[in-house]
């Protein structure tokens, strides 16, 4: 009998994500109505914004009619239309969850949340059931499916109708036992411009797990016409965008502006279509140069952008594409430190060679080490923190250039009187090719990240370990 009048409520299953809501019913000498899916005020209540794709429908003539356990790469909401239901849970995803059993009733009062690799089953209770389902996936053969058996022992399910009694399709007596069921692994992780410093970064934090995937420019062409089709899109979980145009003086020249829009705008904005689309998290890396540097303090991730060159022109532009997406994670950094290429490895170099430099000194900011970069990443993931823009640098005194060349003397037994002052006008008066402008202050506020529960490493001690090393 359906229970009229309850409250929309949720409640939560020993199945991390398996969550039963009541649903408010209403009815009279006429029948009854329900709203079965209501975006807004379920999403309130804690629902995921599961992004349905298609309805189901499943009917069933006869008391005991039974299907299942059958664990989909989808996210199901099931709620019945008509009759009763018997539903078994039983977890088939990867971790410490795998095998956990959830057991309960449903009838038109009652709806579920099945998420992705969540072996489901349901027995019906009474004759002309039917169970309504909607998903957010199309069916695929090329899809990771997992199954397991309805008389499992481990499992143990307490059947209203045993087994023997009650109708049961071939294929589904023919599933294996939990011991033999391959779990479903998470959903996969791509990272583009792996072969980055920020890639190898990201290599080194995320791991070689088999739902983590690298990409280079080789495997993976971000501006292809055919990118859409290049993967089953469905399957990721995360898209970690390590891949830019950073030549900033190069990119003032008519090729290198080219180059920079197609690899920070026209591919960025490609990224973000197939995000939206398939429900997919889009961690995108962003830059100082979106500002003109003229402000007095801190830049904080509200404060309006003003890029003075190409490059900063092309990051601002892909940031605006990056924040149309629904979950998306934009990380503005600065003055990035890697294993690779960059300016402490050539003061280095220089002071081992007896050379003295002189080196820009009304440049104010903050070294950002890409190891700080990636763990920073990996902390939003895994804490579903809050969607949107974070400024991610080293913390510490802003220094300039010139002091951080200093530095990198002294810690290497060099005597940092060796570097000298000089203007960034002065610095670029006799340049042979185009130059960039430079933002004066990069230094970004870190407030809104260690409130996210992220405190990145003082640069000068992330400094003093990368020398050591």
């Amino acid at each position: 009998m359906t229970e009229y009048g309850k409250a929309l409520s949720v409640t939560e299953t020993p199945i991390p994500g398996l969550v039963v809501f009541d649903l408010p019913v209403h009815g009279d000498a006429r029948g009854w109505f329900k709203e079965n899916w209501q975006r807004e005020k379920m999403t309130a209540l804690g629902l995921p914004d599961f992004g349905p794709v298609q309805n189901n429908i499943s009917f069933n003539d006869a008391v005991g009619t039974t299907r299942g356990i059958h664990a989909e790469p989808w996210d199901k909401w099931v709620s019945v239309a008509t009759g009763r239901i018997f539903g078994a849970w039983v977890d088939l995803r990867q971790g410490p969850t795998f095998g956990a059993v959830y057991t309960t009733e449903l009838d038109p009062s009652r709806a579920i949340f099945v998420p992705r690799g969540v072996g489901n089953s349901y027995q019906t209770l009474e004759p002309d059931t039917a169970y309504t389902y909607l998903v957010n996936d199309h069916w695929s053969p090329t899809a990771e499916y997992s199954f397991l058996n309805l008389a499992d022992e481990t499992a143990a399910i307490a059947w209203p109708i045993p087994l023997e009694k009650v109708q049961i399709s071939e294929k589904d007596l023919k599933h294996p036992r939990l011991a033999d069921v391959t779990p479903i692994g998470p959903k996969r992780i791509l990272v583009t411009g792996a072969n980055g410093q920020l890639g190898r970064a990201l290599r080194a934090q995320f791991g070689d797990a088999a739902h983590i995937e690298y990409a280079t420019r080789d495997t993976l062409n971000l501006n292809s016409p055919d990118l859409a089709t290049a993967r089953r899109w469905r399957d990721y979980g995360t898209i970690i965008n390590a891949a830019a145009y950073t030549a900033v003086d190069t990119a003032e020249t008519p090729d290198g502006r080219r180059d920079a829009w197609a690899a920070n705008v026209t591919a960025v904005a490609a990224l973000a279509r197939i995000a939206t689309e398939n429900g997919i998290t889009l961690v995108h890396v962003s830059s100082d140069y979106v500002f003109d540097g003229s402000s007095d303090r801190p830049y904080t991730e509200a404060d309006p952008v003003c890029p003075l060159g190409v490059y900063g022109q092309t990051k601002a532009a892909g940031d605006a594409i990056i924040a149309t997406v629904p979950r998306q994670y934009i990380i503005r950094t600065s003055w990035v430190i890697g294993d690779g290429h960059n300016f402490v490895r050539t003061m280095t170099s220089l002071a081992q060679r007896g050379i003295n430099p002189t080196v820009v000194a009304d440049q104010t900011g903050r070294l950002t080490f890409t190891t700080d970069i990636a763990a920073g990443i990996q902390h939003l993931l895994d804490t579903s923190a809050p969607h949107g823009t974070y400024n991610l640098t080293g913390s510490g005194e802003p220094a300039s250039w010139a002091d951080i060349a200093r530095t990198v003397y002294q810690l290497t037994g060099h005597d940092p009187a060796r570097v000298t002052d000089v203007t960034t006008a002065e610095y670029f008066a006799n340049a042979k090719g185009p130059v960039a402008p430079r933002p004066t202050n990069s230094t970004l506020d870190l407030t809104k990240i260690e409130n996210a529960g992220y405190t990145p490493e003082d640069w000068r001690e992330m400094l003093e370990k990368y020398l050591s090393t």
